[in-house]
């Protein structure tokens, strides 16, 4: 069995699941916590971080015993007001924040156990689009990091602005800014993700109900390549996009308001292909062994269902999800 833990609003904290071969979830336990609306592995350690989305803004580090207990270590201030992603860089030495609501990047190093050593560098974005309410200023959504033959960069995307800010990343933890890409005005970009093998990536456009084909020119430098509905039901209003990832040449972007996933042919383009069902608020999801396992926020439910549209959906009541995690 694998461990299935899911982050979400309010003080319930951290829901443990155990996971079974057909996909079955089984509850395991709680650790309390407040707000833990984003959870990140370690890419080396049996560590996890939490971002703590309150208006305070803190993250929390959580060690993964052996026997699936999870223990709270250390907590800090994000930086800034409502974080709500964490990356942690491909050496393990350094935590990356998006405060939201500050429009900020916080940058924290880590010790070889994956402890919380402090924060190096915190950037404020400056800006707005115009969607009013919504990109009245910065909001920072996303940290990406890469790697190129200079070593680590960060992209950070901004959801407030329309852009894509990348960063030089120190070995002493500092952020250098050396490019801004844009989207299409209004966009609302939300999360980025880069195809391996390629030199293409995907932006989610949660206000403009959009997924945006990108090439990166060069490391961290983005241009737009085309510009594709979400969804089959791109009529249905609000259309707010939230989590995207891939799998292999299949592409999965779930959509609140429509509130289904929809399933993406990659080649030779992007092209939606089936809309799956995927309960209330469906704000992020993974997938595993042809499994979609969805964080559906307005069902208080994990909802879980094969890709291959074979067997009903199961529901699995947890308190507003926002975050599904494999361990």
């Amino acid at each position: 069995m694998d461990l299935v833990l899911v982050g979400g609003y309010g003080p319930t904290g951290i829901v443990i699941f155990r996971r079974s071969a057909t996909g079955q979830l089984t509850h395991a336990g709680t650790l309390p916590m407040e707000s833990p609306s984003w959870l990140t592995r370690h890419p080396a350690l049996p560590m996890l971080y939490a971002a703590n989305e309150t208006a305070d803004g803190a993250i929390t580090s959580v060690r993964i015993e052996d026997s699936g207990t999870l223990i709270a270590l250390d907590t800090v201030d994000s930086g800034g007001a409502d974080p709500c992603h964490l990356a942690v860089t491909q050496d393990g030495r350094f935590l990356l924040c998006a405060n939201y609501s500050s429009g900020s990047l916080a940058v924290f190093g880590l010790d070889s156990d994956g402890r919380i050593t402090g924060r190096t560098d915190l950037v404020r974005h400056i800006g707005r689009g115009p969607a009013e309410g919504r990109q009245d200023s910065a909001h920072v959504h996303m940290a990406v990091p890469g790697i190129d033959d200079l070593g680590t960069i960060v992209s950070a995307v901004d959801l407030g602005t329309d852009e894509i800010r990348s960063y030089r990343l120190s070995p002493e933890g500092k952020l250098h800014e050396f490019a801004v890409s844009t989207v299409p005005s209004g966009t609302g970009p939300r999360q980025l993700i880069r195809r391996p093998g390629t030199d293409l990536a995907y932006v989610v456009g949660e206000l403009a109900g959009t997924l945006v084909t990108m090439r990166e020119i060069r490391p961290g430098a983005f241009e737009v390549v085309a510009v594709t509905p979400s969804t089959h039901a791109a009529d249905t209003t609000p259309n707010l996009v939230a989590h995207v990832e891939l799998d292999g040449d299949r592409l999965y972007l779930s959509s609140r308001g429509p509130d289904c996933v929809t399933e993406f042919t990659l080649d030779p383009a992007a092209l939606a292909v089936t809309d799956h069902p995927s309960g209330a608020e469906p704000r992020h999801f993974a997938l595993a062994d042809g499994m979609c396992f969805v964080a559906a926020q307005n069902d208080d439910a994990i909802t879980v269902f094969p890709l291959d549209g074979s067997g009903e959906p199961a529901r699995y009541p947890t308190p507003r999800p926002s975050c599904v995690l494999f361990s």
